[in-house]
């Protein structure tokens, strides 16, 4: 069996058609669904691309192995769902973003990576569309859909499927994309799709965790006109990012691996995307608007219309892999297989889902604007100057934090004390903390108690193999 993953970076679950979208354009994702099957509550163990991906090709938890930061990569000495497809005897073809692997790392697991540039990117950059950068709202684009690097990215791993045929050895597409991903803008002909369309943002909610308020002191978000048109254009970039997913599985659909090669849809993580007045991720945010991303999967043996109600999480991806490609892991991971799900089963309802982020101020390496290290996206007047500035001025306001969800309660855990908790049958937007509410005091514990079990059994992993003495 050959395997595409198709991974736009920052796309939202609820942000999709098949989701339950009201007017939002995904017909391929759509179709995808209609193909294959659907899981309605897919979380990710991070609200950040780099940690996020690291859980995701090693099967373990951010804090596992210190994957909790943009800079520490899955290492050479790290087991890898990409690097035991290579060793099975894959071909592993990547093209896109490395937010994943150390540079060590790249041959070790994969055969081809190459990010593209665009074939025909605009003559000038896009301009702030309100001269605020920190909303990151752009002007248009002004090209075509070629304009944009993930189309180039997406037509190289089209000619790699086109080009494969029956006796070749078996192949692994990985299409770590660029959009939905902030700055907010996309080609002329997209960007003004949802504009008039009536958009309902979520409000700043009841006693929220100190980092929302920051948040929109230190990047000025003000304007609720302008936080709609964030996520106009937001939703422009996933209806562009679903073209190309049309363009991948039309090109599949008539290859010679059109009947034996599954296809995954997947995300990262999500965006605030003007919800509770912000923009982009915080490395502590564990909304759903962040951790809820679309899975969707089609190809043999996936029931097809199929959707599963019980929680899965990102990482369960990597043991699905091994599993239909008949590998035998050779380290301890804490995903599980999705295949019972994928047959037709509903998952297990009562599975609760993790994550972990944030940094401590015993770790000053691992915040943004630390040192010389990113002076070259953190100067004053650029995007991230004021988001880097707010985690160098205010550290607990990114402190470490870990996350448990059940279907119908939410815990988040902050060691600052900034906790929260939502009763999600009542309030599935999280807009009410009742962390301190004696109601929920109960279950607030029970939770604990789970969450601390849980960091306890995961907290470390030990090697399969072992050292002489001699």
């Amino acid at each position: 069996m050959n395997y595409i993953i198709f991974m736009p970076d920052e796309m939202r679950a609820e942000s999709v058609g098949c989701y339950g979208h009201p007017f939002v354009q995904t017909p391929n994702l759509d179709r995808l669904a209609e193909e294959g099957t659907l899981f309605e509550q897919c979380h990710v163990q991070n609200p950040v691309c780099s940690p996020c991906r690291c859980s995701f090709a090693t099967g373990q938890y951010p804090h596992t192995n210190g994957h909790r930061t943009l800079w520490n990569l899955v290492k050479p000495y790290e087991h890898n769902l990409f690097r035991y497809m290579k060793e099975a005897g894959y071909d592993v073809w990547v093209y896109g973003k490395n937010d994943l692997f150390a540079a060590d790392t790249i041959p070790l697991s994969a055969d081809v990576f190459v990010e593209k540039q665009a074939e025909n990117p605009p003559a000038e950059s896009p301009q702030s569309a309100t001269g605020n950068v920190d909303d990151f709202l752009l002007e248009p684009m002004q090209c075509g859909e070629d304009g944009v690097k993930d189309y180039a990215n997406v037509m190289a791993g089209i000619e790699k499927i086109i080009g494969w045929k029956q006796g070749d050895r078996p192949f692994v597409l990985f299409l770590p994309l660029l959009y939905p991903h902030c700055p907010y803008t996309a080609p002329e002909s997209y960007y003004h799709l949802y504009e008039k369309e009536e958009i309902s943002l979520r409000g700043a909610g009841e006693k929220k965790p100190e980092f929302h308020e920051l948040i929109r002191r230190y990047r000025s978000l003000n304007d609720e006109e302008v936080l709609r048109k964030v996520q106009a254009v937001y939703l422009s970039m996933i209806t562009y990012s679903d073209a190309l997913l049309g363009k991948l599985m039309e090109a599949l659909d008539r290859s010679a691996a059109a009947d034996d090669t599954l296809l995954i849809a997947v995300s990262d993580h999500g965006d605030y995307a003007g919800d509770y007045g912000l923009v982009e991720k915080w490395p502590d945010g564990f909304e759903d608007v962040l951790t809820r991303v679309p899975l969707i999967i089609r190809g043999p043996g996936v029931k097809a219309g199929h959707r599963v109600r019980g929680q899965v999480e990102l990482l369960d991806l990597m043991p699905t892999f091994l599993e239909s490609a008949g590998i035998e892991p050779q380290h301890t991971f804490f995903g599980e297989s999705l295949w019972p799900a994928l047959r037709g089963g509903d998952g297990d309802l009562e599975r609760p889902v993790y994550g972990d982020g944030g940094y401590d101020p015993h770790e000053p390496h691992c915040f943004e604007g630390w040192g010389t290290r990113d002076a070259n996206i953190m100067y004053p007047g650029g995007v991230y100057y004021h988001k880097a500035l707010q985690q160098q001025e205010h550290p607990r306001s990114v402190c470490r934090t870990t996350m448990m969800r059940t279907l119908d309660y939410k815990l988040i855990y902050r060691t600052s004390g900034d906790c929260e908790f939502y009763d999600l049958r009542e309030d599935p937007e999280e807009l009410e903390n009742r962390y301190h509410d004696e109601k929920y005091a109960e279950q607030v514990q029970k939770m604990q108690n789970q969450l601390l079990n849980w960091y306890v059994k995961t907290s470390d992993t030990v090697p399969m193999t072992s050292d002489s003495r001699v």
